[in-house]
C-alpha cells in the first residue's frame, strides 16, 4: 500500500511539473538528490553505519548568539540549485497540499496557516538522523525513493541538497527590509547526549539562523520555562510559549519558524481603508478593516469550482492567489480539488480586467504538531516516522534515541505602515466590484518555480 501511494505521488509531481514548468524535461527527483556512489543498503543489517557526534552547548539564557555557520559548506550546496529547484517544487507542493487538507479538515471553522517548504524541510531535517529502515519511510512519504530498490534495502538521498534547495527558494524572495522571509530552528537536546554533525548541519542549511542547546530535562517544569524563554528572546517576542508538558525522559525537542513578512502599502496600495462587515458564517458578522483599490488585476470566475481567483503580486518574486467561494459554496469544497491540479489551471487561464477588490487587512500565525498532523493524515504515518517504530540510530550517541516535540510556527505578517496613498488618476472603465467580505482560501507562491510557500484560511480576520 506504502508502495502505492509512494507511486501515485510521483504521477501527481509529474503531472505538476508538466502544468507549471511545462518546457522542462522531467528528471525523476531521485537522480538529483542522490548521495554520491548510491548503492542498495541492506536494511536488516545490525551495524550501525560510523556517524560524527558533537558536544552540545548547554542553554544559557543570558547567550543568544546563533550557532556558527561555515558559509563555504553552504555555497558547496547551492550548485546546480535551479534544475533541483524546479524539481524540488513537483515535490513539495502536492504533498504540502495534502498536508494542508487534513490540517484544514481538523482547524475546521478556525483559521489556519500552513508552510509547506517549512514542514519538508523540518521531515528532511529528521531524516538525517534515521536508521535505514526509517529513512527509506521518510523517502516514501517525500517522493524521494529511487522506485527501483528490492524490499530488503534503501538506495538513500543527500539530505543537505535538499534543505539547502529548500532555502534557496526562501532567499530568492529576500527583497530587502520591507519583504522577506525569515527562517529559524531550535533543537533542545537531553544534556548527557551528543548530536550527530549530520543534523547540525541540517539545522542550519535551511535556516536563517539556528540554535542547538542542552537541557536538563530532570525538572521539567524548570526546563519547560526555560526553553520557552530562550526561543521568546532569540525570536524577537515572536514565537512564545511553543513547547508543554515535558517529562524528564524526554531526548529532543525541535521547533522550526518560518516567517513572511510584508507590508500592504506595497502590495496593495490601497486607494482607501473602511471598516466594513465580514460575513464569518450565516449568523455571525464582524466589523473589519477593509482596503480597497480599483486597478487592473488578474483574476477569474471558476464557474465550474464554484469560487473567484484573484492574483494579487506581494512582491517581483512572489504573488498572492485570493480564492473566495460563490455565495452558497463552502471553502471545503474548494480545499478538497485542490490536488486535482486545481491551481494550475487558475494561473493558465486568468484574464485581465479592472476589478474594484476589497480585501480585509490580515496576519496570521499558527503552532502545528507535526506529529499530531500525520496522525490526521493517515494515523500510521506517525509511528512510522515520528513514533513508536521510528528509529534514529544516527541521529544522536544514546540509543535508543526519540524526536519528542516537533513543532512547526509559521506566521504571514502583512503591516500597514509606509506612506498615506496618494491621489491617483481614476482608472478608466466601469470596474467589477469584488467584496473579499467572507471566509476565503489564499496561497502565497514564489513566482519563479510556482513554489508554494504558504497555504492558509481566514474565517474571521479579526482573529
Amino acid at each position: 500500500m506504502q508502495k502505492q501511494r509512494s507511486y501515485l505521488l510521483v504521477a501527481v509531481i509529474c503531472c505538476w511539473i508538466s502544468g507549471s514548468q511545462a518546457n522542462r524535461v522531467y528528471i525523476h527527483p531521485f537522480h538529483l538528490f542522490a548521495v554520491e556512489n548510491v548503492s542498495c543498503e541492506t536494511l536488516q543489517s545490525s551495524a550501525i553505519k560510523p556517524f560524527e557526534t558533537i558536544s552540545i552547548e548547554t542553554l544559557n539564557i543570558e547567550v543568544l548568539t546563533p550557532d556558527n555557520r561555515d558559509q563555504s559548506n553552504l555555497d558547496t550546496q547551492k550548485q546546480n540549485m535551479t534544475e533541483r529547484t524546479a524539481v524540488l517544487a513537483g515535490l513539495q507542493n502536492p504533498l504540502g497540499l495534502r498536508m494542508y487538507q487534513a490540517l484544514s479538515r481538523k482547524q475546521n471553522s478556525s483559521n489556519t496557516l500552513f508552510s509547506p517548504v517549512n514542514t519538508f524541510g523540518s521531515l528532511v531535517a529528521f531524516y538525517l538522523g534515521a536508521s535505514k529502515k526509517t529513512a527509506r519511510s521518510f523517502q516514501e512519504f517525500l517522493g524521494l525513493s529511487s522506485g527501483t530498490d528490492r524490499e530488503d534495502c534503501v538506495s538513500l538521498v543527500d539530505g543537505h541538497k535538499i534543505l539547502s534547495t529548500l532555502q534557496g527558494i526562501n532567499s530568492l524572495l529576500d527583497n530587502g527590509p520591507t519583504e522577506e522571509i525569515i527562517t529559524q530552528v531550535w533543537a533542545f537536546v537531553r544534556s548527557d547526549a551528543q548530536l550527530s554533525r549530520d543534523f547540525i548541519q541540517g539545522t542550519k542549511d535551511f535556516s536563517d539562523t539556528s540554535f542547538i542547546r542542552g537541557i536538563d530535562f530532570s525538572k521539567p517544569e524548570e526546563a519547560e520555562t526555560l526553553v520557552n524563554s530562550f526561543v521568546e528572546k532569540t525570536s524577537d517576542g515572536k514565537v512564545k510559549n511553543i513547547f508543554k508538558d515535558l517529562n524528564p525522559r524526554n531526548n529532543l525537542l525541535f521547533i522550526s519558524s518560518f516567517r513572511f513578512k510584508g507590508n500592504w502599502m506595497t502590495a496593495f496600495q490601497p486607494d482607501k481603508t473602511s471598516m466594513e462587515e465580514f460575513h464569518v458564517d450565516e449568523t455571525t458578522k464582524v466589523m473589519t478593516s477593509m482596503m480597497t483599490r480599483t486597478y487592473h488585476y488578474h483574476y477569474l470566475n471558476d464557474k465550474v469550482n464554484k469560487c473567484t481567483v484573484v492574483k494579487l503580486s506581494l512582491n517581483k518574486q512572489s504573488h498572492m492567489l485570493l480564492i473566495l467561494p460563490h455565495e452558497g459554496t463552502s471553502l471545503g469544497h474548494i480545499e478538497s480539488k485542490l490536488l486535482t491540479n486545481l491551481m494550475v489551471g487558475w494561473n493558465k487561464n486568468f484574464q485581465e480586467g479592472l476589478l474594484e477588490l476589497s480585501l480585509p487587512k490580515f496576519s496570521i500565525s499558527s503552532v502545528i504538531d507535526i506529529r499530531d498532523l500525520l496522525t490526521t493524515m493517515n494515523p500510521p504515518l506517525e509511528p512510522t516516522l515520528l513514533g513508536s517504530q521510528a528509529e534514529f540510530s544516527q541521529l544522536s550517541n544514546i540509543k535508543p534515541f526519540s524526536i519528542d516535540k516537533a513543532i512547526n510556527n509559521v506566521m504571514f505578517e502583512m503591516s500597514g505602515d509606509g506612506e498615506e496613498p496618494q491621489d491617483r488618476t481614476p482608472e478608466a472603465g466601469v470596474p467589477l466590484k469584488l467584496s473579499i467580505n467572507r471566509p476565503f482560501f489564499f496561497s502565497v507562491i514564489e513566482g519563479y518555480y510556482e513554489s508554494i510557500l504558504l497555504l492558509g484560511k481566514i474565517t474571521n480576520p479579526t482573529l
